[in-house]
């Protein structure tokens, strides 16, 4: 049984709008983000894609993986791609306390240097949000493709987020060995189709 929905519902963002769901822009962009990474099985892939539809996106990344990685990581920067942080060890912000949560973040802030917090599996302590802002745009999701579900099929990814995004929309994707086989199959797709609608696909704009 999934346990998360492929769309945000507007009762879950009123209830947290100190966390940024959506851009508000009138112009027709999406924004394209990838969890997880860097990781050599599948990040180098999902840049390739990209250049090939000229898209743009912007990476959350966990920083034991930006240290084991560092060439992958600065290939991201270097091809004009958003950065942002994911801490450093993917830690649940429900599990943890607010100290233990804040030090993991400054510890990848050392690597990343990035104006830019998204929690892993978007589970954050609402007593840590205030702090968290003083230095962090928020950023969570409108649309989840859910391909780290093995339960789903690449097609069903695809519908995800075709049926569900809008213009200022944000989606989720990630580039984690275990979605892996998922995005191959179907990012081309996804991206292709995205720009058949006349989608100006771009990173964050914070």
């Amino acid at each position: 049984m999934n346990l998360y929905l492929s769309k945000t519902p507007i009762f879950i963002r009123t209830l947290l709008p100190q966390l940024t769901w959506q851009v508000n822009t009138n112009d027709r962009k999406i924004y394209l983000t990838f969890d997880d990474g860097p990781t050599p099985k599948i990040t180098p892939w999902v840049l390739d894609q990209l250049d090939k539809y000229k898209a743009k996106a912007t990476f959350f990344c966990i920083g034991k993986n930006v240290k084991s990685y560092p060439e992958i990581f600065n290939d991201i920067k270097e091809r004009g791609h958003a950065v942002g942080n994911h801490t450093f060890n993917h830690l649940s912000g429900w599990n943890v306390s607010r100290n233990e949560y804040w030090t993991d973040i400054e510890k990848a802030d050392t690597l990343i240097k990035s104006s830019l917090f998204r929690p892993p599996y978007g589970k954050i302590n609402p007593r840590i949000i205030k702090r968290l802002k003083s230095k962090y745009q928020l950023i969570m999701w409108d649309v989840l493709s859910g391909d780290f579900d093995l339960d789903l099929n690449p097609d069903q990814c695809l519908k995800n987020v075709l049926s569900n995004c809008t213009k200022g929309s944000i989606i989720v994707l990630h580039d984690s060995v275990k979605s892996s086989g998922h995005l191959k199959s179907f990012l081309p797709q996804l991206l292709k189709e995205l720009k058949a609608q006349s989608y100006d696909l771009t990173r964050l704009p914070y």
